[in-house]
């Protein structure tokens, strides 16, 4: 039976437990996307508080593709510098740290972005601020020798592992997704057509990396939208995915656009609102071989046991890290009390206000939180 704290591996990378920190937009890197020493404090902390695997906030891998301030950039050589001090303090911790890649796409504005937003067609959706220009078929190839460029650097970088963000809305996402992909040359149409701006993605960055360098997605159940990514093209998807060789999927769910169902759901103030991905994550453990992680809403010991229980291989967090980054180690002492986090989402807004996310509550009751200098 799987336990919390078994030892694992994924793709040689070895693991001291199931838990992982799920991607998390942090804001604090430079407006260039340059890391900060206070976005490394931020991952010590988490290495420290026993984390097994931490993955990054989502991080552009062309200027284009950036989406909000304090985002991470993997799109240049430049970074090479912090970026290495960034791992290095992950690893000097004990802990092991994957960056997460990303295109917005049409989730992006041209303020932003520097130009008019890409996506596969030119739709205006609710989760687009604007409408978007369509890509060519130029521009596609473009972006996927970007991730393959990106990929390349996290591994020189001293990174352990990579995940390719394909839900919640991003350009992966838009591609599966009929609602955002209107195209009709090969890469609309069918969802065998539809994933495959995502399969060429991942074949470049496979040469890029080689055979023996973890490549994970977080990989959307449903986007909970009429005429969107529904499950029975999310299980194809992840079929296609196992064939070529990915080393896990991560399951989420849901866009901006949402509602109630999107990413990051609130009042989880009782074990039934948990793990509100699980049922839908079991039907993609039952569909493909490699390692699962599920994210979304765990807060208590008994519910991840039941997950793992029931077939997960890993567990990812986000919010209750934001509270208690060393909540694994809590866990792992004893103490079975739940989370602490409230699921307020109120920890994100001093991200955008003050240059790095934070517990709202936990700052209230106790004072700020200080970034721990670099030892």
């Amino acid at each position: 039976m799987k336990k919390l704290f078994d030892e694992t591996s994924i793709n040689g990378l070895q693991l001291k437990n199931r838990l992982v920190r799920s991607a998390t937009w942090e804001g604090m890197c430079a407006d260039d996307g340059r890391p900060t020493e206070k976005l490394a404090c931020h991952y010590r902390d988490l290495a420290e508080g026993g984390v097994g695997l931490i993955i990054t906030g989502y991080a552009f891998v062309r200027s284009e593709g950036k989406q909000l301030p304090g985002k991470m950039g993997i799109h240049t050589d430049d970074f090479e510098v912090e970026m290495k001090r960034l791992t290095d303090t992950v690893h000097t911790a004990g802990g092991a740290i994957a960056i997460q890649l990303v295109h917005a796409g049409g989730q992006t504005n041209t303020a932003t972005a520097g130009r008019k937003p890409l996506a596969p067609s030119a739709v205006k959706v609710d989760m687009f601020p604007e409408e978007p220009e369509e890509l060519t078929e130029h521009g596609i190839g473009e972006i996927v020798r970007a991730f393959a460029d990106g990929a390349a650097r996290a591994k020189r970088f001293g990174f352990d592992a990579i995940e390719l963000h394909g839900a919640h809305g991003y350009l992966i996402n838009q591609f599966l997704s009929p609602l955002t992909n209107r195209r009709t040359d090969r890469y609309g149409g069918d969802i065998e057509n539809r994933a495959r701006f995502l399969m060429e993605v991942c074949e470049a960055i496979r040469n890029a990396v080689g055979d023996d360098f973890p490549v994970m997605i977080k990989l959307g159940c449903s986007d909970f939208l009429d005429g969107g990514f529904e499950t029975e093209d999310a299980l194809k998807t992840a079929r296609l995915l196992d064939k070529a060789g990915i080393d896990a999927i991560e399951i989420s769910g849901g866009t901006s656009a949402s509602g109630k169902r999107s990413p990051v759901r609130d009042k989880i103030t009782e074990p039934s609102r948990e793990a509100y991905n699980l049922p839908l994550a079991l039907e993609f453990r039952a569909a493909v071989d490699c390692p699962i992680m599920v994210v979304g809403g765990f807060r208590s010991l008994e519910v991840i046991e039941s997950a793992l229980e029931a077939g997960m291989d890993h567990i990812s967090i986000s919010r209750p890290f934001i509270r208690e980054p060393g909540l694994a180690n809590r866990w792992k002492s004893g103490d079975r009390e739940k989370a602490h986090c409230r699921s307020c989402n109120r920890c994100f807004l001093p991200g955008l206000k003050e240059g790095g996310i934070y517990c709202v509550v936990a700052k209230e009751e106790v004072g700020a939180p200080q970034p721990v200098p670099l030892r």
